[in-house]
């Protein structure tokens, strides 16, 4: 190396030291020697994109920023597994535990943080973690292959992407949370209760107001004790409560602290040659734990010692982007409205969408977005710029276009300033973009992401990052195809195909054969690949369990409290003095705390232990209602003509008939039916997935309705005159939906994707109808009731047992 170099030393090869280091090299790339040390034994890696790896999206070789050829390519030496235990402050010279010494004329402090781990008794016992690095994501995942009930501590940012990652494993995930709503440092209370009901219905249990008091068990954990008493089953604890700047290495060196490494604004600290930026350092009283502050740390830095002069760090102002499973939650500023500000809400229950602004003085301060947050960018810069919003309230709030913007679907775009940030999680801007487009020439999302790293962390801002592309590309902008999930590019209709085509027969042998980048699957594709093979194979195919959500590996609905609701199968929501009975004696000999009429007409038993379950369905021995699962829930139906005097048709008996037909057939999403014995519609038929209507010398038949989050009325698929008919075609018409459908897309979604007359054409000839129906039944032949297979099979009755009364454990992930 050129001696004639200054002689920089890094401590801390995480993200914010590594970014300022990139910087520095495009600045000054011949001013300094450059040496880094890091703790973990791997290359600078980014650390948001851990909680992708446990979900299954990522590979652990996915999230490398910089490989160890960079570092080569930069004449930089690179430590790691080296942590610095003296820093030699009079003689600037800094020794490792391994005994390396390198002595520096600058030094950067960039130790991060170490997570805060709750002084409980018993915190010491294998199974209790944080979720901080690779280390402790190889650790759950080895867990979850032996194990099966893991909590998370802390319902924060980081612990719902720790929860998310362990139910992906297939493991069941308590949330334990102090306050009474998640997230209440980015949310507000409207926006929490929004996402936990998203969460709760992907399998999550949330604890909240529960005070963590000891951790229980032997060598390893088993349980949670809380301050009321009661306790929580555990395998694995994950604690994610919180973070503290790792100032230890300041402290013993002699360098100013107080919750962090003390900076100014150009991030010095009180000793010459000694600087500080990340997680470690207090700026201004304050220590950002969010990498976009960070990055413009790194930057103010860079320009230090390269010389260059810049006003500063000023502080930032913080942004949080979340998307767990397809939800998307965006809060940034000072969102709970401080004394002198005025809020905007805009609240779309029906749609999912919740907004809120937090404005004074006519400027924006503050953001919460749910559902939708394709406007974050745009509010996000004027919370930076501090322009006034005067007249624009209402344009901000509803996301409409002002009278400077058109309507096109890039104008908002073109109307960005250069400097407006794309890429929070990086500190991309807009002009950024451009100039990779425009001067550096890439022309796909991933060479724009390689060459900015905009959408490179989180991946929230792909959409603008595209949206630019299109912008400023046009026709040489090179599309990449997208598969159902990360793991692969090909969609659902070729890889049906392919299964069909190369006779296909395992989740595994799918994945292999048809090059899965991540040959375990996520939890978008097992699912769906599980669902596939079992609608294209019924007789032969397998059900693999393991990648079934929680709800339909225990046949019951989990509930927030880890409880679990009993929907046994009552036909028609027709019942006898003798079923009740034994419902009611049931009840009481299980001490179920509630029991319920659902919106189906079904009794639901809510509150039942899940080690009751076996012996609940045992005494019932009644079929399993499916309330849980992606098959038949329910058919709804009125009186009809047997009581009603306006009833024109038995509905009860052809609902019967209909469910009979149809219990345990497994559908890609939840399917609902009814029957109303006249067009007053008491059953609700038209919006059923399926729904039949009676008429005066015959049934209408109704397709595609929804009555949850997004309503929507059926479509009129026909009108028959006979029972048989009905069978027949609801049979055609639920399979033809089985083999065309996406994994997991209602029909409602389907209808109008497909189109009403494409479904009606596919079934007009008679003889494609009578194929249909034969295969369904093929496909319903094989099907047997859980409950009963459940009680009767000792092996899969353990299953439901607490791990304290068996030795076996099993596999789930």
């Amino acid at each position: 190396m050129n001696s004639s170099r200054k002689k920089l030393v890094l401590v801390g090869n995480g993200m914010a030291g590594v970014r300022a280091i990139e910087h520095l090299l495009k600045l000054a790339p011949d001013t300094y020697e450059i040496t880094i040390f890091g703790a973990e034994p791997h290359p600078n890696y980014n650390r948001i994109m851990l909680s992708s790896v446990l979900a299954g999206g990522t590979d652990l070789s996915e999230i490398v920023i910089n490989d160890y050829e960079w570092y080569q390519s930069h004449n930089i030496t690179l430590h790691v597994g080296h942590k610095i235990e003296n820093i030699d402050t009079v003689n600037r010279i800094v020794r490792s535990d391994l005994g390396i010494e390198a002595p520096y004329d600058e030094l950067i402090l960039a130790t991060g943080s170490d997570p805060f781990m709750l002084p409980l008794p018993g915190a010491d016992k294998e199974g209790v973690i944080a979720f901080r690095d690779i280390k402790d994501c190889q650790i759950m995942m080895e867990t979850a292959k032996t194990h099966k009930k893991a909590v998370v501590i802390g319902g924060g940012l980081l612990g719902l992407e720790a929860a998310r990652g362990l139910l992906h494993l297939g493991m069941e995930v308590s949330v334990i949370h102090i306050s009474d709503y998640i997230m209440e440092r980015q949310l507000d209370r409207e926006a929490a209760l929004m996402l936990q009901r998203e969460l709760e219905a992907q399998g999550m249990n949330f604890l909240l107001r529960k005070q963590s008091e000891a951790i229980l068990g032997k060598k390893r954990v088993k349980s949670l004790l809380f301050a009321d008493g009661s306790t929580a089953e555990a395998d694995l604890i994950v604690m994610a409560v919180g973070i503290r700047p790792n100032t230890t290495l300041a402290k013993k060196s002699g360098i100013t602290v107080n919750r962090g490494i003390v900076v100014n604004d150009y991030m010095e600290t009180n000793i010459p040659g000694v600087y500080a930026i990340g997680e470690c350092a207090e700026h201004r009283g304050i220590a950002y734990g969010l990498v976009a502050p960070l990055y413009e740390q790194g930057a103010v830095l860079a320009k230090r010692l390269a010389g260059i002069e810049s006003q500063g760090y000023e502080g930032s102002v913080t942004s949080t982007k979340l998307k767990v499973s397809g939800v998307d939650v965006f809060s940034a500023g000072q969102y709970e409205e401080p004394d002198g500000s005025r809020a905007l809400r805009y609240q779309d229950e029906i749609g999912g969408v919740y907004k809120k602004l937090v404005i004074r003085e006519d400027k924006l301060i503050g953001a919460v977005l749910f559902g939708d947050t394709a406007d974050g960018a745009q509010l996000f810069s004027l919370m930076k710029s501090g322009e006034s919003i005067q007249g624009k309230e209402r344009s901000l709030l509803l996301g409409l276009p002002d009278d400077a913007v058109k309507s096109s679907p890039t104008a908002r775009l073109e109307a960005m300033a250069d400097d407006e940030i794309i890429c929070g999680c990086n500190g991309v801007s807009k002009g950024a973009i451009e100039e990779a487009i425009t001067t550096g020439g890439c022309a796909s999302v991933g060479q724009i992401k390689a060459c900015t790293k905009a959408s490179a962390s989180c991946g929230g801002c792909k959409p603008l990052v595209e949206g630019l592309l299109e912008l400023y590309a046009g026709d040489a902008a090179v599309k990449v195809k997208e598969g159902i999930c990360g793991c692969t590019s090909l969609g659902r209709d070729e890889i049906v195909a392919e299964i069909k085509r190369m006779e296909l027969k395992t989740v595994k042998e799918v994945m292999n054969v048809l090059e899965w980048s991540n040959e375990e699957g996520c939890s978008k594709c097992r699912p769906s690949l599980n669902y596939y093979l079992g609608m294209l194979w019924p007789e032969e195919y397998v059900d693999e369990k393991e990648s079934r959500f929680t709800n339909e590996r225990y046949h019951a609905n989990i509930q927030k409290d880890g409880t679990y609701s009993v929907v046994p199968r009552i036909y028609g929501g027709v019942t006898s003095p003798g079923e009740l009975k034994k419902i009611a004696e049931v009840a009481e000999k299980f001490d179920v705390p509630m029991v319920k009429f659902t919106g189906g007409q079904r009794l639901d038993l809510l509150g039942v232990k899940k080690e009751d379950l076996p012996k609940i369905w045992e005494e019932l021995d009644m079929p399993s209602g499916h309330a849980y699962g992606k098959t038949l829930r329910t058919v709804k139906t009125c009186v009809g003509s047997t009581f009603c005097r306006f009833g024109t048709q038995d509905s009860i008996g052809m609902g019967i008939r209909l469910e009979r037909e149809f219990e345990r057939l497994n559908t890609p999403a939840k399917v609902k039916l009814a029957v109303s014995g006249c067009p007053r519609n008491c059953a609700e038929a038209t919006i059923k997935d399926f729904g039949v209507v009676a008429i005066d010398g015959g049934w209408e038949l109704h397709v595609g309705g929804n009555g949850g989050v997004h309503v929507r009325a059926t479509d009129l698929l026909c009108v028959v005159k006979t029972e048989d008919e009905v069978v027949e075609w609801a049979s055609a018409f639920l399979q033809y939906y089985r083999e065309n459908a996406g994994w997991n897309e209602r029909t409602s979604n389907w209808v109008e994707r497909v189109g009403l007359d494409s479904i009606k054409k596919a079934l007009e000839d008679r003889e494609a109808r009578l194929e249909l129906q034969e295969r369904i039944q093929t496909a319903l032949s094989v099907t047997t009731d859980p409950w009963k297979q459940i009680v009767t099979n000792r092996d899969l009755r353990k299953n439901f047992e607490p791990i304290s009364q068996t030795e076996t454990v099993y596999q789930e992930g």
